[in-house]
């Protein structure tokens, strides 16, 4: 007999991975050429009350080589991961390398003039400001 822990929400999260990668393949995979596809950078946010911070490893590049824009409330991070050393016979080839692209929606109003971006060690780092309308509003109570 084997007892197995069984965890509901983790395996439904496995579940849905499954079907979000399942679907990022199908819509973003170009079936003329592998070298068209345009790779989703993996990125880290977390949000405080203050700010919302971004990291994204993109090992190899230079700040010039990454391009940030922010329209509305859509965030964009694109660049191009230099193409492969040529007319060599390469025994493994893991590493991507061609255009890649992340975008987001951000649910806030951010304060575009206090925003920054830094780059250190392959690691891009932004920090965005959330608007003062939004962040949290402390109401003093008052005795009579």
């Amino acid at each position: 007999m084997y007892l197995v822990n069984r965890s509901p929400s983790r395996d439904m999260l496995r579940m849905r991975q499954a079907v979000n990668q399942l679907f990022d393949e199908s819509y973003t995979s170009n079936t003329d050429s592998d070298y068209n596809q345009v790779y989703r950078l993996p990125i880290d946010v977390y949000s405080t009350e203050n700010e919302i911070v971004l990291t994204a490893s993109v090992p190899g590049m230079s700040a010039e080589d990454v391009s940030i824009t922010i329209e509305g409330e859509t965030l964009s991070i694109s660049g191009e991961i230099p193409a492969l050393i040529e007319n060599v016979d390469w025994q493994f080839v893991e590493r991507y390398h061609g255009k890649f692209c992340r975008t987001l929606q951000l649910n806030v109003p951010i304060d575009m003039d206090n925003a920054e971006a830094t780059f250190k060690n392959g690691i891009l780092e932004l920090v965005l400001p959330k608007a003062e309308a939004v962040k949290p509003k402390q109401i003093k109570v008052k005795t009579k």
